[in-house]
C-alpha cells in the first residue's frame, strides 16, 4: 500500500474513533478487507491514538480566534495525523506530510478545509 492510500484509510479509521469509541486495532480490522496489514496505516493510527492528547493540546496551542471544540472531525482528524507525523515519524519530511494533510482536507473537507489545516500546521513548525 503507498502512503497516501494509508493515509486515507487511517484517516477514515481514526475519524470513526473520534466519532464511537472504539480499540484501535478493532477499528483497523473492522475497517479493512483485507486482512494484510499496511505497517505504515497501523504506526499512523496506533501512534495518533497513543498520543492522542499531547497531539491536541498542541492544536489547541496554535489555534487562534477558534477553539479545539469548533474544528469539525474531519479537520481535526487530518491535523492529528499531521501533527503525529511531523513529531513523532523521523523519516518524512515536514512539507510532505503538510500537503498530504492539505489533500486529505481538500477532499473529505468543505471548500475552506485545505486552507484551515496548512494554517493551523504553518502556525505549528513555525
Amino acid at each position: 500500500m503507498k502512503r497516501h492510500s494509508a493515509r486515507e484509510k487511517a484517516f477514515q479509521i481514526l475519524f470513526q474513533l473520534d466519532i464511537n469509541d472504539n480499540d484501535p486495532e478493532k477499528a483497523i480490522e473492522d475497517h479493512l478487507e483485507t486482512m494484510e496489514i499496511d505497517t505504515f496505516l497501523l504506526s499512523l493510527v496506533q501512534g495518533v491514538a497513543e498520543h492522542k492528547e499531547a497531539i491536541d493540546n498542541t492544536i489547541t496551542d496554535h489555534l487562534e480566534n477558534w477553539s479545539f471544540s469548533r474544528i469539525a472531525s474531519v479537520e481535526k482528524t487530518i491535523l492529528r495525523i499531521a501533527i503525529y507525523e511531523i513529531r513523532y515519524v523521523q523519516d518524512i519530511p515536514t512539507s510532505v506530510s503538510i500537503n498530504e494533510a492539505v489533500e486529505l482536507a481538500n477532499t473529505y473537507g468543505d471548500e475552506k478545509a485545505g486552507k484551515f489545516v496548512n494554517g493551523v500546521l504553518s502556525k505549528i513548525i513555525a
